[in-house]
């Protein structure tokens, strides 16, 4: 189709009059009635229904007459841009965004812009919802977008994360919620909420959320929705409503100490801001910056602007700050929802069950259970397309004492996924290694899919003594009872060092069944030690009634670590789930080294003083006084370590038959880490 053609019939379409069209062009009446032909047979469509000496449009050419004059516009735009840029003079540029970035973030880097670039004409488009943005982008009537929801999802948009931002609760300075420190949307549904209007990002990744953790904007019983910022200050401050909003909104009012923000468990950890283009210019964005270097011109305003975001944002330099200081720590953030909620047609056509051994009370591993479950952390990343797609989740947490009941659980296929120590973690990978009374011949093999946290010096498992205990070195031990929680992490510390001390033959174990240390008291328990894993030995010596051994920290040189293992046919049938635990797993330790009220909840969580949680694991990795640290990668070499020194102990000779390298499977935990 001739752009010139078009321009003829929109002329013909006009006046419903060859004759007329031909005097506005100035063209013969044959000459319009050929063109108006060759363009109805490129088409292959009658546009106009000819009645003697009158005409009358078509279907097709009313539809014509509708689109035909943007098509033009869009011609003489590319034409004008295109001789600007042929003489230097290209000095437009417009920019699209939603509302609530147009009135704090954006406002601060168009005002510089302005400033650096005064001759270039700078126009900003504020649409209320991300639909409206995007087709916005996809018709041209913008050139750079920017955007709380990720429009990766369509071909033509070009998608960079840019910066990141927060949701949370927002109320009144006097109102009586305003000092809480952390609150949950599941324990405000009575309360009075006025929520973002219907099609805005706020609104888009609240449904999302709430539809991930089974809940409906139908469970707040009084409700009112707004579209505007002045709205929702006015019912925030004079109607004392709960609100829902990002960071990027009211920034004034929070600034003035009007508002107060709240952080919400549902929405823990940030979101992401999305800098858009068209994919036609993807060519002057930073990630193609370096392969198409001879093609980019700095002075054009597009690049110019997306320079001094870059700047301004800070994104970089902030990721790049994260990633020095913790190299085990993976950047994370919650997902972008989809333009569109999608709702599944029909009923679920499966029920999927994830079965899940936590043990909450060995902190070390809370960032692979009460973190998660708390702050819905898997429910957040398990997919929900595809074969998912009508796919209902449940997650049963099963929370132990100890590490040997998860791996039973394993290796019986009550369990999908475990949080072990460092020895039942070997156990696990045996087949029928802890179930010896099971006369079944299948064996349930299992695979190490991520570590969750390591304790370098080794010493997170140790032997304690009542503090007016004569003992003082494993010498000592000699003809005495220890306790131990069998098949746990220190059962293996313990028949490791007494066997490298010629004592295992020489010391009695007896099996601990309860692990309360409150049951532990030097007048009625007939063992002379314990050994424990942490933190049960730091909770007994800050009770004041144990102490450890003296040479306790010289027991044994190999690290200490704890590890994800999953069955192996649960893996191979839903690798999705694994990723997606992982993915919530590596969540949960930013969430935990980032947050400054982490400490304080997880003590609350797991009912412990927050001195022993912030001994046991380390909290912000500011000063490292912790015993572990949070940690993914999975070291092989410990691995081998263990099972070098441990498989020459009498009844443990089988774990030298484990395959390391296929035994451990570290593509999960690599896919997790790639998809942020």
């Amino acid at each position: 189709m001739e752009i010139y053609h078009l321009r003829v019939f929109l002329e013909v379409a006009r006046y419903l009059s060859f004759t007329e069209a031909a005097d506005a062009l100035n063209l013969t009446q044959p000459a319009v009635s050929a063109k108006i032909k060759s363009l109805e047979a490129n088409l292959g469509v009658d546009l106009f229904h000819r009645l003697g000496r009158k005409i009358k449009l078509t279907t097709v050419g009313s539809y014509l007459l509708e689109a035909g004059p943007s098509l033009l516009a869009l011609e003489s735009r590319l034409i004008n841009e295109i001789n600007e840029i042929k003489q230097g003079k290209y000095s437009r540029l417009k920019v699209g965004c939603t509302v609530s970035i147009a009135s704090g973030w954006l406002s601060k880097i168009l005002f510089k812009y302005r400033q650096k670039y005064p001759d270039i004409e700078l126009k900003c488009l504020p649409f209320d919802t991300s639909q409206q943005l995007h087709q916005a982008i996809t018709l041209g009537e913008i050139e750079i977008g920017f955007a709380e929801t990720n429009l990766s999802e369509f071909d033509e948009i070009d998608s960079l994360p840019i910066d990141s931002f927060q949701y949370f609760l927002m109320v009144a300075a006097d109102h009586r919620l305003a000092p809480c420190q952390w609150l949950s949307l599941r324990d405000l549904t009575s309360e009075a909420w006025v929520f973002p209007g219907a099609g805005t990002p706020g609104r888009v990744a609240l449904e999302a959320r709430l539809a991930e953790l089974g809940m409906h904007l139908s469970d707040f019983a009084h409700r009112e929705f707004v579209q505007s910022a002045s709205l929702l200050s006015t019912f925030l401050t004079q109607g004392h409503y709960l609100g829902f909003g990002s960071s990027l909104q009211l920034q004034t009012e929070r600034q003035a100490k009007l508002l107060v923000t709240i952080p919400l468990q549902e929405f823990a950890l940030d979101y992401q801001l999305f800098m858009l283009t068209p994919k036609r210019l993807s060519r002057v964005t930073p990630r193609h910056a370096q392969k198409h270097r001879a093609e980019i011109q700095p002075t054009e305003p597009l690049q110019q602007f997306i320079q001094l975001v870059s700047k301004e944002s800070e994104w970089a330099q902030r990721i790049r700050a994260q990633k020095s200081f913790s190299k085990s720590a993976t950047t994370a953030h919650l997902q972008s929802p989809s333009l569109w909620l999608r709702q599944a047609h029909g009923a679920s056509s499966e029920t999927l069950t994830l079965a899940i051994g936590t043990q909450n009370k060995t902190i070390q591993t809370v960032t692979a259970g009460v973190i998660i479950q708390r702050l819905g952390l898997l429910e957040h990343f398990l997919p929900r397309s595809g074969q998912y797609s009508k796919t209902n989740y449940q997650i049963k947490w099963h929370d132990f004492t100890s590490g040997a009941p998860i791996a039973k659980g394993l290796q019986t296929q009550q369990l999908d996924i475990g949080i072990l120590g460092d020895y039942p973690l070997l156990l696990s990978g045996l087949a029928d290694s802890l179930t010896s009374e099971s006369n079944s011949s299948s064996a349930t093999k299992t695979r190490l899919v991520s570590f969750v946290a390591s304790n370098p010096d080794g010493t997170g498992n140790t032997i304690i003594v009542p503090g007016r205990s004569s003992l003082s070195s494993l010498d000592d031990l000699r003809n005495r009872v220890l306790a131990v929680p069998f098949a746990s992490s220190a059962h293996g510390m313990v028949m490791r060092t007494l066997f490298q001390a010629n004592l295992l033959h020489k010391v009695t174990l007896n099996s601990i069944d309860n692990l309360s240390i409150d049951r532990l008291t030097p007048r009625n328990d007939r063992a002379d030690g314990y050994a424990y894993f942490a933190p049960l030995h730091e909770i007994a010596s800050h009770h004041g009634r144990f102490r450890r051994l003296v040479d306790a920290p010289d027991l044994t040189e190999l690290p200490t670590f704890h590890g994800i293992v999953v069955r192996e046919s649960f893996a191979e049938q839903h690798p999705e789930l694994v990723v997606a635990y992982l993915k919530a797993l590596i969540a949960a330790q930013h969430w935990y080294i980032n947050t400054p009220s982490a400490l304080s909840l997880v003590s609350n969580w797991v009912r412990l003083d927050p001195e022993i949680v912030s001994k046991t694991l380390d909290y912000q990795q500011s000063n490292r006084t912790g015993l572990f640290f949070p940690e993914t990668q999975i070291r092989t070499d410990w691995i081998t370590d263990h099972i070098q020194q441990l498989k020459v102990v009498p009844g443990n000779e089988q774990l030298g038959e484990i395959d390391v390298n296929s035994w451990i499977q570290p593509e999960f935990l690599e896919t997790a880490i790639n998809s942020f």
